[in-house]
């Protein structure tokens, strides 16, 4: 059970306290004072006064101006929800901790650049891939270390690739959603899972229950996995079939060689691969065994090698 408030209709309220952290500090300086100032903020257990403040005083129109453009209208004409305030209610309603915050803070940063209204209504194409380059280019200018920056900027690109789960995702498209996320899973999970402020209950709701549900096949896709590449793909006797090989070290060989290639992979060899890869290895085995010995008969006749 999510104990964490429900800040879903937050509005910012300058004034207020914000935890002893000082929201208001000269919005010039360096860039290691400046990336300080904004990471007290972010950790701190609600910061969207601070964010707000970050907003208002000028400090984002320095340093992320992208963030001082999210105060737009979703859509002219229904005049729904503002990008900053969603965002901000996200941020606040995730854990306190630093590289999901950050990556919340910028998951809607493409927005802006790719705000369109046409025939069809509001769109935002590819804001993902625009969101994770502006991510780099302003933590870089904050001095964040590279490799967190990059974790971050990941997040933002992977940030909207949970849509159409719930229209049903096959296995392979499970395991690539977990692969292209890699150690950023729980934080990627985290983030989907907050994404979402709206005031119905029931929609919250299913939208967590969807990320439950991704989590589980996750989980029970990796036992299965694991369990597969602890047998060979091909028996001895397919081998031996395949090859047309009696029984002897290459059979031994061969299954080796499938355990490996299942090992190393994102994916157990289905049949059809672990034959093509039987076959081809085969090959390469052969060849190189015939040139191993055209080798022997040249030092043998004396053809290699200068005589003494």
């Amino acid at each position: 059970m999510d104990d964490r408030p429900d800040r879903s209709e937050w509005r910012p309220t300058l004034g207020r306290d914000n935890g002893g952290v000082d929201v208001r500090a000269d919005v010039g300086g360096d860039a290691v004072s400046a990336r300080a100032r904004l990471c007290s903020v972010l950790i701190a257990d609600d910061p969207s006064i601070g964010l707000a403040t970050l907003v208002h005083d000028g400090f984002f129109a320095r340093w992320i101006p992208e963030i001082v453009d999210m105060q737009m209208e979703q859509d002219p004409v229904h005049l729904h929800k503002d990008v900053l305030t969603h965002t901000i209610a996200v941020t606040a309603s995730t854990p306190p901790e630093l590289r999901l915050r950050l990556a919340a803070l910028m998951h809607d940063i493409g927005k802006p650049a790719t705000h369109r209204v046409g025939p069809g209504g509001v769109t935002f194409r590819n804001h993902e891939a625009v969101g994770a380059r502006i991510t780099k280019r302003r933590l870089t200018g904050l001095e964040f270390d590279e490799r967190f920056v990059g974790d971050v900027a990941r997040l933002v690109e992977l940030s909207g690739r949970f849509k159409g789960f719930g229209d049903g995702w096959t296995d392979s498209a499970v395991r690539r959603y977990a692969r292209d996320a890699g150690e950023l899973l729980g934080d990627l999970n985290q983030l989907v899972r907050y994404d979402c402020t709206t005031r119905h209950v029931k929609k919250v709701v299913a939208l967590r229950a969807l990320v439950d549900e991704l989590e589980q096949r996750i989980r029970d896709l990796a036992a299965a996995d694991a369990d597969d590449r602890r047998r060979p793909p091909l028996s001895g006797e397919e081998v031996m079939a395949l090859l047309d090989i009696a029984p002897g070290p290459a059979v031994g060989a061969a299954i080796a060689m499938l355990l490996a290639v299942d090992e190393s992979g994102d994916e157990p060899l289905d049949r059809d691969q672990a034959v093509e890869r039987l076959r081809q290895w085969w090959a390469d085995e052969q060849a190189a065994g015939q040139a191993g010995q055209v080798g022997r008969v040249a030092q043998t006749s004396g053809v290699a090698g200068s005589p003494r």
